[in-house]
């Protein structure tokens, strides 16, 4: 069969590219990830305590994410993968730290390929949805929602692959100094909505 390389460029945004993500690691051979460490969570977990007590005894790599070199400009499209490991902060599960876009106006797409999870969506009037995730379901995440990846599988990586407009950019202030309004808790094996106690 032939094959044609149209350029040297592996990200080449003007004369396109193919980039590999492996389906059971969400890993590539071309591109490293970007990793959140538990320490650098402090304070979005609603049990300090127990994240202390966490941290010290043994920092965890929580998740990872790809940062596509996408121009950030209208018409490019960001994409990658999202890559959460199981784990919990007492009764909370890990989770992603979310992310409004800075375009709020910029809707995503999260299709998940390994795992079991869900998306906590909400708005900044404070509506809100948890979608489930499991293999071969597309997520679609509206405009104007901030969303986090949480996953709820005792043992198994939550692997999702998202797709944005490039221009969107990411804010992440707004849920570190705020949080989300609603947390996903494990409540005797089953993933349970509570309100959260520091929300401000």
């Amino acid at each position: 069969m032939a094959s044609f390389n149209i350029s040297e460029n592996p990200f080449d945004f003007e004369r396109g590219f193919i980039i590999d993500f492996n389906p059971d690691t969400g890993l590539s051979m071309k591109l490293d990830t970007g990793k959140r460490m538990l320490s650098q969570m402090k304070g979005m977990f609603y049990n300090d305590e127990q994240f202390d007590k966490d941290v010290a005894a043994g920092d965890k790599l929580v998740y990872e994410f790809h940062s596509m070199p996408a121009p950030e400009d209208a018409g490019d499209l960001a994409f990658g993968c999202s890559i959460l490991y199981p784990g919990k902060v007492g009764d909370e599960y890990f989770f992603t730290k979310g992310h409004f876009h800075e375009v709020i106006d910029t809707c995503e797409v999260y299709y998940c390929l390994k795992g079991h999870g869900y998306m906590l969506c909400e708005s900044p009037e404070g509506d809100w949805d948890c979608f489930e995730m499991l293999p071969g379901q597309v997520v679609y995440v509206p405009k104007r929602y901030a969303h986090r990846s949480i996953n709820v599988s005792p043992n198994e990586t939550l692997i999702t692959y998202y797709v944005f407009r490039a221009d969107a950019g990411h804010n992440y202030g707004a849920i570190e100094t705020k949080g989300y309004r609603k947390l996903l808790v494990d409540r005797d094996g089953v993933p349970t909505i509570i309100d959260n106690p520091k929300w401000k």
